[in-house]
C-alpha cells in the first residue's frame, strides 16, 4: 500500500529530533494518504508524541491496532478528516486528556473509548453518531463533552452519573434528542448545557437543581409548554431556571404576581383578575421583548476593500462589515464580548485554523484598505500589547515564548499560540490587512494592531472574517458572530451595569452618547470586497445572509 512506501520527511523529522508534538494537516498530507485511506505505519514508531494532530484530511479513513503504542499521548486531535472508524485500541492509551474526533464520518464507537480514565476533554461533534459507547461514567476526570450535529436520539444515562463530578460542560446540540432525563442533577459542576435544535418536548424541573448552572440553551425545540418554549427562545438562563424552580407555568405565574402585588402601591392593589392578567402579558412582552439587528445598505458604507490577487494561495477569503451601537462600556461588557469571539475562535472557527475573527475600532482605521499578501522580512506590525516589528520576528519571538511557557509549566500538549503559528508553517507571504496610511491592521491568523484595538469607548466596529477554507465560511462565522454580539447586547441593556471606571487605557468618558444606550439595537453597515480592477467579489451583509432562524432576533433590511 502506499503508506508502507518511503518514510514521510515530517515522521522522519519527529523520529529523529524525539518531538513530542506533531501536526500533519492540509491537501499535501492528505494526497499522501489518498491510497491507502491511512498514515504512514512509521507514525506509531513516534512513542515519544504526547500530542498528536492529524486534521483536514478527506482521504484519512481508518488507524492502525499500534495506535496502543503512542502511550505516552495526552492529546489526540483527529478534526476534519473522513474517518469511518477508530480503533479499540484507541481505549487503551493510558493518559489521554483530549480527544478530538469532530467532522469525520463516524457512525459508532468502540466499547473501548471507556477505557480512558484520565480523558477530560472529548469532542465529538460533526459524525454521524446514533448512540455513545456505555460506560463514559468511568470517564471520571471528563469536564467537557461536545456532541452536537449528529443523529442521537438520547443521552446515555451513564452521562448523568454522580461519578462525573467535574463534568461542566455538554454540548448536544443538533441531534434528535426526544428526551432529558431528570438524573441532570446528578451533576454537581454542571455550567453550559446546549441541547438546542433537538425534539424535546419537556425539560426536567430538576434541572433548576444544578446550582452552578450559568448557561443553557434548548432554543429550536418544540415544548408542550409554550410559556416554556417562549421563554428559552428570549430570556436569560436565570429566568427559565427560576421558572423551573417553582415548579412550571401555574406557580410561577403565582409567584411572579404576588411579587409584582407586593412591589405595587395601595391604591393600586384592588385592580382584580382582568388587571393582573394584563400586567402578566405585558410582563411577557417585555421579558421576551426580541433583539433588533438593522441592516444599513452599501450606499452608506464608508469603507471598501481591496482583495491583491496575491493572497491567493495563502488566505484567500475575506468578508467584512462594520457594526453600530454597540455598548461595550458599562460594566463588564468588553470583557463578555473578547470572552465570546475567543469562543468562536476555539468552537466554530476550530482554533483558528477554519476561520478567524478580528475587531477594530472604525474611528482608529483609515479607508479604503487592502486585503494583501507580504514576504515576512516587508510585513511590519505593532501587534496587541507590543511595539512594531516584523512579521518574522513576531513570530519566532511568539514561538520562543510558547516554547519557554510550555517548559516552564511542564506542559505536555502543544498551546493554543503554538498552535496558531504552524498555520503559517512553509508560507512565503503572510496575510495582512492593509489601511490606506499603509499600517497593517490584522495579521491573521496570529494577531490585530494595537492600532484599532478596541476599547470601552468604542462606538463603532470594524469586522473581519478571513479563511482559507471557502468564502460560505466566513458568512457563517459572521452570521454567528453578529447574532451573538446583538444577544450581548441585550444583556448589557437589560442589566443596567454600573459604568466602569478607566481601566488604564483612558476608557473613562464623560460623554452620554458612550456611557449609555436608549436601545439594544444594532445597525449592521454593509462593506464591499472587490477585485484589484475594481469588480466586486463579495458584499456582506447580503440578502441570503444573515437569514438566522432565531425566534427572538428580528432582521430589519
Amino acid at each position: 500500500m502506499a503508506a508502507d512506501g518511503a518514510v514521510w520527511p515530517e515522521l522522519q523529522r519527529a523520529e529523529e529530533e524525539r518531538r513530542r508534538e506533531l501536526v500533519l494537516q492540509g491537501p499535501g498530507v492528505d494526497e499522501r494518504m489518498a491510497g491507502s485511506g491511512e498514515p504512514h505505519p512509521a507514525l506509531y514508531s513516534l512513542t515519544a508524541l504526547n500530542y498528536l494532530e492529524i486534521s483536514q484530511c478527506p482521504s484519512l479513513r481508518s488507524l492502525r491496532p499500534e495506535l496502543r503504542s503512542l502511550a505516552r499521548l495526552q492529546s489526540l486531535v483527529l478534526c476534519r478528516n473522513g474517518l469511518r472508524s477508530v480503533p479499540g485500541s484507541l481505549g487503551e492509551l493510558p493518559g489521554l486528556r483530549v480527544l478530538d474526533l469532530s467532522a469525520n464520518a463516524l457512525r459508532e464507537l468502540p466499547a473501548e473509548l471507556s477505557g480512558l480514565a484520565e480523558l477530560t476533554t472529548l469532542n465529538l461533534s460533526c459524525n454521524q453518531l446514533t448512540q455513545l459507547p456505555g460506560g463514559l461514567s468511568r470517564c471520571s476526570r471528563l469536564s467537557s463533552i461536545n456532541i452536537s450535529k449528529n443523529s442521537l436520539e438520547e443521552l446515555p444515562e451513564d452521562l448523568y452519573s454522580p461519578s462525573l463530578e467535574l463534568l461542566n460542560t455538554i454540548i448536544a446540540s443538533e441531534n434528535q434528542i426526544q428526551q432529558l432525563s431528570s438524573s441532570i442533577h446528578n451533576l454537581p459542576a454542571l455550567k453550559v448545557l446546549d441541547l438546542s435544535n433537538n425534539k424535546l418536548q419537556e425539560i426536567p424541573y430538576e434541572l433548576a437543581d444544578c446550582s452552578k448552572l450559568k448557561e443553557i440553551n434548548f432554543k429550536g425545540n418544540k415544548l408542550k409548554d409554550k410559556r416554556l418554549e417562549k421563554m428559552v427562545n428570549g430570556c436569560q438562563a436565570k429566568s427559565v431556571l427560576e421558572y423551573l424552580r417553582v415548579g412550571g407555568r401555574g406557580k410561577w405565574k403565582q409567584e411572579s404576581a404576588e411579587k409584582s402585588d407586593t412591589n405595587r402601591p395601595a391604591s393600586k392593589k384592588k385592580s382584580g383578575k382582568k388587571g393582573r392578567k394584563e400586567r402578566e402579558e405585558e410582563e411577557e412582552v417585555d421579558e421576551l421583548k426580541q433583539m433588533v439587528v438593522r441592516i444599513l445598505h452599501i450606499s452608506d458604507s464608508p469603507v471598501t476593500v481591496t482583495v491583491s490577487p496575491l493572497v491567493k494561495d495563502v488566505r484567500p477569503f475575506i468578508v467584512c462589515c462594520i457594526v453600530k451601537g454597540m455598548n461595550l462600556h458599562p460594566g463588564n461588557a468588553l470583557k463578555r464580548f473578547l470572552a465570546a469571539q475567543t469562543k468562536l475562535h476555539d468552537d466554530v472557527c476550530a482554533k483558528r485554523t477554519t476561520a478567524t475573527i478580528a475587531t477594530h475600532d472604525l474611528s482608529l482605521l483609515k479607508a479604503p484598505l487592502q486585503y494583501d499578501a507580504r514576504p515576512p522580512d516587508a510585513l511590519r506590525i505593532v501587534p496587541l500589547g507590543r511595539k512594531e516589528m516584523k512579521a518574522v520576528d513576531l513570530l519566532r519571538m511568539l514561538q520562543q515564548e510558547a516554547d519557554e511557557q510550555r517548559k516552564q509549566k511542564k506542559r505536555q500538549n502543544v498551546s493554543g499560540l503554538h498552535k496558531y503559528l504552524q498555520l503559517l508553517d512553509g508560507k512565503d507571504r503572510y496575510p495582512c490587512l492593509v489601511d490606506a496610511d499603509g499600517h497593517v491592521i490584522s495579521f491573521p491568523p496570529i494577531t490585530n494592531s494595537e492600532r484599532t484595538k478596541i476599547r470601552k469607548t468604542t462606538r463603532e466596529l470594524f469586522l473581519e472574517v478571513t479563511s482559507s477554507t471557502s468564502l460560505q465560511t466566513c458568512k457563517d462565522v459572521m452570521d454567528m458572530l453578529i447574532i451573538k454580539m446583538a444577544e450581548l447586547n441585550k444583556f448589557t441593556f437589560d442589566h443596567k451595569e454600573e459604568e466602569a471606571g478607566s481601566d488604564g487605557e483612558n476608557d473613562a468618558t464623560s460623554d452620554p452618547s458612550v456611557n449609555s444606550s436608549a436601545s439594544p439595537e444594532l445597525s449592521v453597515l454593509q462593506v464591499r470586497v472587490v477585485d484589484a480592477e475594481g469588480n466586486l467579489k463579495v458584499v456582506y451583509p447580503s440578502k441570503t445572509d444573515l437569514t438566522s432562524d432565531t425566534s427572538h432576533l428580528n432582521i430589519i433590511r
